[in-house]
């Protein structure tokens, strides 16, 4: 078996389904980003993730949780890996960026009056 910052594997995994378990208990069965509503037969699906991105950080009052679809749980995680991979931070509202943003409400106001 494995070791790493937190034990053993088995005992991460026990620690992992403890705040699991209690996150299901504290919160609504819906994701915090795309408001996807889960189910029992569904709730796998649905993962624990810590604010602090410090899986040992774990309040009883759940204040370090947040409970996201797998989808966008991979695309939060995705955020901080891409920005070490480009070392650069891409800002709200900064029309001055290197990348490909479209923005289909540029015009908007011009469409209204039409």
């Amino acid at each position: 078996m494995s070791s790493d910052k937190f034990g053993t594997s088995a005992n991460y995994k026990r620690k992992e389904a403890g705040y699991r378990d209690q996150a299901l208990k504290l919160f609504p069965w819906v994701c915090g980003r795309c408001a996807r509503e889960f189910e029992y037969s569904n709730i796998r699906e649905l993962t624990v993730h810590h604010l602090d991105h410090d899986h040992t950080n774990n309040p009883n009052d759940g204040s370090n949780w947040e409970l996201l679809c797998i989808y966008c749980h991979d695309n939060e995680h995705a955020k901080y890996t891409d920005q070490e991979q480009y070392t650069r931070e891409v800002t709200a509202g900064d029309h001055n960026q290197d990348s490909a943003t479209y923005n289909p409400f540029a015009d908007l106001k011009s469409m209204l009056k039409k």
